[in-house]
């Protein structure tokens, strides 16, 4: 079963394919996730699909115990915690020869080549793991054509990088090749 979240490093981690493809993919057209997720991503969901299993375990107790609407409230808050999991793990950007696409937990954005006039790393003030609390780190920034203030794309103290600078260094090296091949 191939898991696409996972193929975008394979071409760091191959000894063999060091001289291949600078952006170390074969099918431009797809869909790719250019890093891995990141620890407290995978941890996260991995904490909230332990938890669902006890949901779900909970939801079979109370079904044999004879309370069928009480169980499904608990089998659907079990299937919803679940899916939110699935969700967390595909949190992040993926680059095709169309654009730039920014999944987030809801909903994703996505933004063609053409609408973007630069994709830069800069020192700044960033987030730590998504809370409102800032730290000292690197983003990587997106300016629209249209003109207006850039856009974050993924910062080294997110879910994904926090910890690995190797990865966002390699990361957003990815990313603004992507951008420079298909603008």
């Amino acid at each position: 079963m191939p898991l696409p979240f996972l193929t975008a490093d394979r071409a760091h981690d191959d000894d063999a394919a060091a001289g291949a493809d600078p952006l170390g993919y074969e099918d431009r057209d797809r869909w790719r996730r250019p890093y891995r997720p990141g620890p407290w991503r995978v941890g996260g969901a991995a904490l909230l699909l332990l938890l669902a299993s006890y949901v779900l375990f909970s939801a079979m107790i109370i079904a044999v115990a004879g309370s069928l609407p009480a169980a499904g409230i608990c089998a659907a808050v079990g299937a919803l915690m679940i899916v939110t999991a699935v969700r967390l793990v595909r949190i992040g950007v993926e680059v095709s020869a169309q654009g730039l696409r920014r999944i987030g937990l809801l909903r994703g954005t996505t933004v063609r080549w053409q609408d973007i006039a630069a994709i830069r790393t800069a020192q700044q003030p960033v987030r730590w793991l998504g809370l409102p609390r800032t730290v000292q780190g690197q983003a990587v920034l997106l300016e629209p054509v249209r003109g207006g203030a850039p856009e974050t794309v993924f910062t080294t103290h997110g879910a994904d990088f926090l910890g690995r600078p190797e990865s966002f260094e390699r990361a957003a090296d990815a990313i603004e090749g992507w951008a420079a091949a298909h603008r």
